[in-house]
């Protein structure tokens, strides 16, 4: 039984950090990469990051880049992704995904999380 759970979305106020989970189960976690996609009411999916199946390989969408970072503990069966210095913009549901490759960006995605909320307001 595959499973992906995310945590630690919020409300914080534009500047600040937030700090999300995705946590695997049910698999062979180190194998594959996992990216992280967020969506706004009304807006098309839009993917934020992925880091490779060992940490080596990270990608950022141009909107974050340089605001987020990306990491992974196979150990825990854990993605994480730091959000620094939010905006307003970044409010939106987030999901991470199962990638059916190793490396980023992968072919295709099978897994996905039910997502966590981040509202960033003030």
């Amino acid at each position: 039984q595959l499973q992906l759970v995310e945590s630690g979305g919020g409300l914080v106020q534009p500047g600040g950090s937030l700090r999300l989970s995705c946590a695997a189960s049910g698999f062979t976690w180190r194998f594959y990469a996992i990216s992280w996609f967020r969506q706004a009411p009304g807006k098309e999916r839009e993917g934020v990051s992925c880091i490779s199946s060992r940490g080596g390989n990270t990608n950022y969408a141009d909107s974050v880049k340089g605001r987020f970072t990306i990491s992974r503990d196979n150990a825990k069966s854990t993605v994480y992704l730091q959000m620094n210095s939010l905006k307003p913009e970044d409010t939106a549901v987030y999901y991470c995904a199962l990638g059916t490759g190793s490396s980023c960006p992968p072919p295709d995605f099978g897994s996905w999380g039910r997502g966590t909320q981040v509202t960033v307001s003030s």
